[in-house]
């Protein structure tokens, strides 16, 4: 089940309660479930209660405890918690995770994508009104940085079945610069009035400091030099330094670049020990692995609608935190025999380099097996 599952679960719950005549207010239009903060419980945390409290005319503990029951028992829903002044927080079934890694491993690299073609009408549940939709045109300022996140909102609105059409502005730029870059450009020059601009897209330009390098991150490399580009918000400055080439922990993308090269040794690892990747129990506390996991199709496609590659880039550091220290369990140690459990945390591991790989792709960004 990911998030977005759960969310159309909870907010079920919440309609047959309206139903029942329990809550007397006005369904929510969406549920917004998150991992637990501080002093949570479980894989999964709501406050669907809090929020629909004072429409209902009832304290926020009474409307929890009113959908608690409604829940417990839901696909895949193992239990239900009540904390802090009306918090839901919900813990999912070992089978959910056990869905969510065979998902992974089915789909790869490609796991979050969209396969159907949108056009440019926006993103929808169902199949295209049309078999050939409009492309969407994306449109940059011929600077480095404002071609590169152009380059990665196409390929995320790619990744999302979304037709996609790329214009540089600037006719007197280079295709080079283009080509060394990696970005696919399909046009040069403004486009034709005939063209409907649906999708303008503009970056503010490169802010450099405190290493100088006269407006060029190429000093970085291309993988380094994307990600200072991308990690930041559009509208935040970006700093070229040599910190993103450090090979410690205090670099994000050494850690997302490091916890996919240790996903792909304890692979390797396994299969000499004659361990081979099975989804099933762990016996290790990963809920938050797992959420970060399960929540990978929503990121991509939220990253997608709002043209932010910087949402990608924060969740794959998400997902290799929650990954590192689980990664260090993964294999037999010491007397300790093969087991079952050993095998489910290989492909709980598989899933992860896969979720790691698939997001540094989309960033144009290289995933090394060996680092």
């Amino acid at each position: 089940m990911t998030s977005v599952d759960l969310s159309r679960t909870v907010l079920r719950a919440v309609r047959r309660a309206v139903d029942d005549g329990e809550l007397r207010v006005e369904p929510p239009e969406r549920v917004v479930v998150t991992t637990p903060g501080g002093g949570g419980w479980g894989d999964y945390a709501t406050n669907v209660a809090l929020q629909l409290a004072r429409p209902a005319g009832q304290p926020a503990l009474r409307v929890a405890e009113i959908l608690r029951p409604r829940l417990i028992g839901l696909d895949g829903i193992d239990d239900v918690l009540v904390t802090g002044p009306g918090f839901l927080n919900i813990r999912l079934r070992d089978t959910v995770s056990v869905d969510l890694v065979h998902d992974i491993l089915r789909r790869g690299t490609r796991y979050g994508f969209v396969d159907v073609p949108q056009g440019s009408q926006g993103f929808r549940s169902g199949p295209p009104a049309s078999p050939a939709p409009l492309p969407l045109p994306l449109h940059s300022p011929g600077d480095v940085r404002s071609l590169v996140v152009m380059d990665v909102v196409a390929r995320l609105l790619r990744a999302q079945g979304v037709v996609v059409r790329t214009r540089c502005l600037d006719s007197s730029v280079a295709p080079s610069l283009a080509d060394q870059w990696g970005v696919r450009v399909d046009g040069y020059g403004a486009a034709g009035s005939d063209t409907p601009d649906l999708g303008a897209l503009s970056s503010p330009p490169c802010s450099l400091q405190p290493r100088p390098c006269s407006g060029d991150p190429l000093f970085l490399g291309i993988d380094a030099g994307r990600w200072a580009l991308l990690h930041p918000a559009p509208h935040d400055a970006v700093r070229l330094t040599g910190d993103h080439l450090v090979q410690r922990e205090s670099n994000p993308l050494f850690r997302v670049r490091y916890a996919h090269a240790r996903a792909r040794a304890v692979l390797r690892n396994g299969s000499e020990l004659g361990l081979a990747p099975r989804p099933g129990a762990t016996g290790v506390a990963d809920a938050a692995l797992l959420a970060v996991l399960a929540d990978h199709p929503r990121v991509l496609r939220r990253a997608a609608e709002t043209r932010a590659p910087d949402r990608l880039t924060r969740h794959l550091v998400a997902v290799a935190d929650a990954a590192l220290p689980f990664l260090v369990t993964v294999l037999p140690r010491g007397d300790e025999k093969p087991s079952a459990a050993h095998r489910a945390r290989l492909a709980l591991a598989e899933a992860v380099g896969a979720v790691l790989a698939g997001g540094l792709s989309l960033l144009g960004i290289d995933a090394p097996d060996h680092l």
